[in-house]
């Protein structure tokens, strides 16, 4: 598109979706393990009205930033299944966010060969979904890769919680304390921490829309 301040607008439609499946799948999880809280206060729903952040979800895609977040699900540790420890609970929570982007991304990529197997030219004739497709496979794949980064309150910083042995919580609990700090560099630098990673994932799946696209041919 020759109007970047309309293709960051129509940035938000997709970005919007992926966060709230993000947010979604947070709940989703946590009711698998026993916590109804988000249930409780309206979030275990896929509208998008009670996920949005002003600023996560809405302002950084307009300033041409291709991730951000959505408000954070309420979690209740203690609610987790006796089986479930909360570390694990935790652990399995923050990681669902993340998975049901790269899922979204890999379905993406899915509809967009199978649309050019099927009918090669609906795509070029139809630029608008086109365009929704690709933003859906880059922007989920960014999203989950950000998320993914080990910095307080991010998703990445609770999954490294829950890997990390004992003895090094204490040290680990002190970073949280620099969380705010952490968050403004990642928000500054993340796309370029992600940047080699993000294009990694984006050519395993042009091999997919490929290999999909080819199938039979």
């Amino acid at each position: 598109m020759d109007n970047p301040l309309l293709e960051r607008a129509l940035m938000l439609i997709p970005l919007v979706l992926s966060l709230t499946v993000h947010e979604f799948a947070h709940a989703w999880s946590a009711r698998l393990l026993g916590d109804d809280t988000a249930e409780r206060m309206g979030r275990f729903t896929l509208n998008p009205l009670a996920h949005i952040d002003v600023f996560g979800t809405l302002l950084l895609p307009l300033l041409g930033i291709p991730f951000g977040w959505a408000r954070p699900v309420p979690v209740d540790p203690s609610r987790f299944r006796r089986d479930v420890s909360m570390r694990t609970g935790w652990m399995l929570t923050a990681a669902a966010g993340p998975l049901s982007n790269l899922v979204l991304a890999a379905l993406s990529a899915l509809a967009f060969g199978l649309t050019w197997r099927l009918a090669p030219g609906f795509l070029p004739s139809n630029p608008g979904l086109e365009f929704f497709l690709k933003i859906m496979m880059v922007a989920n794949v960014g999203l989950a890769l950000f998320n993914l980064l080990p910095v307080p309150p991010l998703d990445g910083s609770r999954v490294v919680e829950g890997l990390l042995p004992q003895k090094l919580l204490g040290p680990w609990q002190r970073v949280h304390a620099l969380g705010p700090l952490l968050l403004i560099a990642v928000v500054v630098f993340g796309a370029r921490l992600i940047s080699g990673p993000t294009h990694y994932v984006i050519g395993l799946l042009e091999r997919l829309i490929t290999g999909v696209a080819l199938i039979g041919a």
